[in-house]
């Protein structure tokens, strides 16, 4: 593999680095884990969701919108084969996937809760029963639109978001940061304000719109909505600002 980013220091804020820091640290950027949330059991202590996972077989449709809530139900899909199984993104499918031993059956190629929806509408369906598992700050955009479309829709909060105190002087020193989520970027936000290393890099328009909003000024938005769209366009902005000479060149191998 090129190794594109030789040099290059780059923030990752996720609670766990997993798969993103692996793609930037193949591509040669010196990767540093800067977890701005925790994931953590609902304010329920996670009742709503194990009650709707014991009823799992009553629905149609099992959807997630993150690995961390692709975690928190697999263990109950794969004793429940007759469900089938969403994931509003590549990485979530691939941890649903993994979780479940089994493929997913609609991964959206617009990787936002829009993009689930509208396949999913698409498909001309018969009404479904569709248990959607997210987080606690998650938008209620997929479950409206499903039930606009006249399916019948039940929303679990599988986990909740604490905010975590990071390490200011990483942050300092970072070429880049990469945001995979608009909830990443109000923890940011929550402790740095507008302040961001020299290139900032979100995953999609709804990343975007969330920083537009508190602020933050991106450099470059992913053409594709996934963590392989994300890389890549942190790729490109890299290259830009070498040539301009804005952050460091990379490093020849």
């Amino acid at each position: 593999m090129t190794r594109t980013l030789e040099g290059c220091r780059v923030l990752v804020t996720r609670e766990r680095p997993g798969e993103l820091a692996t793609m930037l640290t193949e591509r040669g950027a010196a990767v540093t884990h800067l977890p701005l949330i925790a994931v953590v059991d609902a304010a329920d202590g996670g009742l709503a969701l194990r009650e709707a996972l014991l009823r799992l077989a009553e629905f149609d449709w099992l959807v997630v919108t993150s690995p961390a809530g692709a975690e928190r139900v697999g263990a109950d899909a794969r004793l429940v084969p007759g469900v089938r199984l969403g994931a509003v993104g590549t990485g979530t499918a691939r941890a649903l996937q993994h979780e479940t031993g089994r493929p997913v059956d609609l991964v959206p190629a617009v990787q936002r809760a829009e993009g689930f929806a509208a396949e999913f509408v698409s498909a001309s369906l018969a009404p479904q029963r569709v248990l959607i598992a997210q987080a606690d700050i998650a938008a209620s955009t997929l479950a409206d639109a499903l039930c606009q479309a006249g399916h019948h829709v039940t929303t679990v909060t599988a986990y909740r978001t604490v905010q975590q105190e990071p390490d200011r002087d990483a942050a300092i020193h970072a070429d880049a940061v990469v945001f995979a989520s608009g909830s990443a970027v109000e923890s940011w936000c929550g402790v740095f304000g507008i302040e961001a290393p020299p290139l900032v890099v979100v995953i999609g328009p709804t990343t975007a719109a969330t920083a537009d909003r508190l602020g933050l000024k991106v450099s470059a938005v992913a053409a594709d909505h996934s963590l392989d769209g994300l890389v890549e366009e942190l790729e490109h902005v890299v290259a830009r600002s070498a040539r301009r000479g804005s952050v460091r060149s990379p490093r020849p191998k």
